[in-house]
């Protein structure tokens, strides 16, 4: 099958490297050597680790700096990698872009935030709590990380040539006769697996009245609402796949679908896991649980799958309505 011509690789690559590897490390390294330069005002040791009684850790400075870079740096070099191998897809480079962000500012807000406040103090077991910082480094990290996610450029349209191959499978509609299919995905194990953790965290946050822990709650909440509810619609105008919060959410159109099918998925095995992920073999996929799936091939290489029920109905859909499309707008 012929296509036109593909973004370059590099296109991907180039924002990948800048704003999922080098921002991040930006931050990570400039909120290191602004800890550092504060070391003639802080104790020695500093205070690092917070127990429901207040501090129970200390160490040096240079520890506490080190354990927040290789973190970082660790997390931010890892997804990285596994987005300029696999990020063909806009919506996987945003994802990644933002979470790298996302950590490299949570990072740095708690590390430059615990350490400000020992600033001046003779002995660090006299410093606060730390629940005002992590909240601060939440809210800093997720507004960074939204702004990165969206600042990110998306592909550069590649429409298809030929039409879907004639052995692929199809629904039969007459001329002008138009067809929607619309399923909800929800998670099953994994969604219960997150609401236990939420739960958990909101008891803690209850049991030992460190009431910042609830944020992490509503956090666990929010991910898993957006993670294991979703809405997947095929029409006119493509296949569109977002979270019942709106996003992430990502849009496939018509005239870059090569090919959809219903295929199986083994969530640990081909994912490793659920949600939005990224499989072993490069496929994009929000998947959440084993089984039944949409899986399209779109133009750029890129394969995205959706854990459905009647995925077959949908495959059939889209390569219906993409060879309609083409047919009526075909591509020079």
């Amino acid at each position: 099958m012929t296509v036109s011509a593909a973004p370059a690789p590099s296109m991907h690559r180039r924002s990948t490297t800048l704003l999922g590897l080098a921002l991040p490390l930006i931050i990570l390294v400039s909120s290191a050597v602004l800890a550092w330069s504060w070391k003639d005002t802080l104790p020695d040791p500093v205070a690092t680790h917070w127990g429901t009684d207040g501090v129970d850790g200390f160490g040096s400075l240079t520890g506490a700096i080190a354990v927040i870079l290789v973190i970082g740096v660790l997390v931010t070099i890892l997804l990285w990698a596994i987005s300029f191998r696999t990020g063909k897809m806009s919506s996987t480079r945003r994802m990644v872009n933002g979470l790298n962000v996302w950590t490299a500012v949570l990072l740095s807000t708690i590390l430059l935030g615990t350490l400000h406040a020992q600033k001046g103090l003779i002995d660090a077991a006299d410093v606060g709590g730390v629940g005002g910082t992590i909240a601060l480094g939440m809210a800093l990290a997720t507004v960074a990380g939204v702004l990165v996610a969206v600042v990110t450029p998306a592909c550069a349209a590649a429409p298809a040539t030929d039409r879907v191959p004639a052995d692929a499978s199809r629904l039969p509609l007459g001329d002008g006769e138009r067809a929607v299919w619309f399923q909800r995905p929800r998670g099953g194990v994994g969604l219960a697996v997150g609401f236990l953790a939420a739960a958990g965290t909101g008891v803690a946050a209850i049991a030992t009245s460190d009431w910042w822990m609830l944020l992490v709650t509503a956090s666990l909440v929010a991910l898993m609402a957006a993670m294991f509810s979703w809405v997947a619609r095929v029409d006119e105008a493509g296949l569109h796949v977002r979270s019942s919060l709106g996003v992430p959410r990502t849009h496939i159109p018509l005239d870059e679908i090569l090919q959809a099918r219903a295929t199986t998925v083994r969530c640990f095995r081909e994912f490793g896991g659920w949600g939005w992920r990224i499989g072993r073999d490069g496929r994009v996929g929000v998947v959440l649980r084993s089984g039944d799936a949409l899986e399209v091939t779109r133009t750029g290489g890129g394969v995205f799958v959706v854990t459905v029920d009647d995925a077959q109905t949908g495959a059939a859909l889209l390569n219906t309505l993409a060879d309609r499309a083409r047919a009526t707008h075909p591509v020079e």
